[in-house]
């Protein structure tokens, strides 16, 4: 048996019916359960019993379970660990960048990077922060684009840049001729806001807990631009930050900014601590940083 095996294994053990199974792994039963039978002859042992309601573990197969997880995670870490070890000798930059993060630094900065070391290979990412987070932890990419807060005892943070998030909300709400907003003045508004998976939905969610109360969600969105979208229309009200709510370009919506505490969007760079990085890494981060500085000093526009 093989590698494959064993995930064809855990995905029947775990949804326990062969068309569930096959639906997941894009196999045919027929092909599933011929892995099953070979690796049942292979061990010498049931490892399901068939039923009507579908397939359940024997003793032998749940005691088997337990060794084809611990034999897939360690593949799994020997492959990462492989992998890291070749993006240090081969100069490789493998970034796993959270959401909206791109649209800060910008597209050019990376064409930029690809046109001025060609010879080192440049792949990237996209996913919401906390899903980025889970691979980097993982082992995933050696190089990382996130929002605060970052465990400094695991990683070397380096902030490119800081926002305030600020309500928005259409001109024609009510909050829209205030100079500032409290946490309080979000309660029972309809809010439309990014999904669990953005550390934003947790800054705001636990403010207003903070506060007292329960925020009147009405849909969590897998990105800005509906929840821009939302407000257009004057559906409710959502959160953002400046310069994304300037690239969306719309002159019926309002920015106001919090004045009752630290409400901010902080950008980090990260890699792992007791990591050697490598050449490209290196070369990598400080066209990061030298691309910021040169957005700040106006010498080159977003």
């Amino acid at each position: 048996m093989n590698i494959r095996d064993l995930k064809v294994f855990i995905v029947v053990a775990e949804t326990r019916h062969l068309t569930k199974a096959s639906k997941l792994l894009y196999m045919t039963p027929q092909g599933i359960s011929r892995v099953i039978k070979n690796m049942e002859s292979e061990c010498d042992c049931t490892l399901f019993l068939r039923t009507g309601s579908g397939m359940e573990l024997s003793e032998c197969g749940k005691r088997f379970l337990e060794y084809a997880k611990t034999e897939l995670e360690e593949y799994h870490n020997m492959r990462n660990d492989i992998l890291r070890i070749r993006q240090q000798e081969h100069g490789v930059v493998d970034l796993l960048s959270a959401f909206g993060i791109l649209r800060l630094v910008t597209p050019e900065c990376l064409l930029d990077f690809k046109s001025k070391y060609p010879e080192i290979e440049l792949h990237y990412r996209e996913c919401p922060d906390l899903q980025i987070e889970r691979w980097f932890q993982t082992g995933e990419g050696n190089v990382m684009f996130t929002l605060a807060p970052c465990d400094e005892e695991l990683y070397e943070v380096l902030e490119l840049e800081s926002f305030p998030v600020k309500l928005l909300v259409n001109k024609k709400h009510p909050l829209s001729s205030r100079s500032s907003v409290t946490i309080q003045d979000l309660k029972d508004e309809p809010l439309y806001i990014e999904s669990r998976e953005f550390k934003i939905h947790h800054l705001i969610v636990d403010k207003c807990r903070e506060a007292g109360f329960e925020p009147n969600i009405m849909f969590e969105a897998s990105g800005f631009s509906l929840c821009h979208k939302m407000v257009r229309e004057n559906k409710g009200i959502s959160v953002t930050v400046d310069f994304v709510s300037d690239d969306m370009g719309h002159d019926d919506l309002v920015l106001i900014p919090f004045s009752d505490g630290i409400y901010e969007w902080k950008i980090c760079m990260v890699t792992r601590k007791n990591e050697s990085i490598g050449n490209g890494v290196d070369i990598f981060q400080k066209h990061v940083k030298s691309w910021m500085d040169r957005i700040n000093t106006g010498s080159i526009t977003r």
